[in-house]
């Protein structure tokens, strides 16, 4: 996934979340319908290693998806979707992978097999897919990375570590791309950041841009993406 400065994408966060549930297969259709460039998901691993979408690592009705049989999830929570069924549903769009494997989360693995598994994943299906895995716990990212040097990889950050450090470290491992929460610029020094970013090589894809008028002002900066909650709205903001 090469840096673009013809426009800047839209992804739908979760899929569309105000049009259908998020992470699920409706909400994806409606961020296509929507006209979304592509989506943003979250990636737990269950017990026997099927990798499901969901935000958190504990389901409702469930408990961590970590512990439990895929066959437990699909039958308590028929509405989560494998990865594998997301991915075919977003078939033509950019699907931004997010592995979710923080250290404190209930189902932190220090093995990254979750990582090994998207990779997996990647290549069974002839690598047809276009995909970022991103991961706000760099070790994660720089396993996609050891595994398959060609899958494009964003480094996911909120106030720590400093947004310099982030673009540095992102750089430093190799990474093609920074995630930052948009709130890292939404100050008088974002021009220089969106600068840095690109001079080291990156990428800036921000999340969470729901403001119509912050979406334009990033875009007119050279944001790369902007992940939003509502893609109609943040679309029609950017071509006005």
């Amino acid at each position: 996934m090469g840096r673009s400065s013809a426009r800047t994408r839209v992804l739908g966060h979760r899929g569309a979340p105000r049009a259908a549930p998020e992470n699920t297969l409706a909400s994806f259709a409606a961020a296509r319908e929507q006209g979304a460039d592509g989506v943003e998901l979250d990636v737990h691993r269950t017990a026997d290693g099927v990798l499901v979408v969901h935000h958190d690592a504990d389901a409702p009705g469930v408990g961590v998806l970590a512990e439990q049989p895929y066959a437990r999830v699909h039958e308590l929570l028929p509405g989560v979707p494998t990865l594998e069924a997301a991915l075919d549903a977003c078939r033509g769009l950019l699907v931004n992978i997010e592995i979710k494997n923080s250290p404190g989360d209930a189902d932190f693995d220090p093995d990254e097999r979750a990582a090994y598994d998207v990779v997996a994943l990647y290549g069974a299906r002839d690598e047809a897919d276009d995909v970022i895995v991103s991961s706000f716990h760099l070790p994660t990212i720089d396993c996609v990375r050891a595994l398959h040097a060609e899958i494009p990889t964003g480094y996911l950050t909120v106030v720590h570590p400093p947004a310099l450090d982030a673009i540095e470290l992102a750089a430093q491992h190799e990474h093609n791309a920074w995630h930052p929460l948009c709130g890292v610029l939404a100050g008088d020094d974002a021009a220089s950041l969106v600068n840095a970013a690109h001079h080291s090589g990156l990428e800036l894809n921000t999340w969470t841009v729901d403001d119509p008028a912050m979406a334009a002002r990033l875009s007119d900066l050279g944001v790369d993406a902007v992940i939003t909650n509502t893609p109609a709205e943040i679309i029609a903001a950017l071509r006005s």
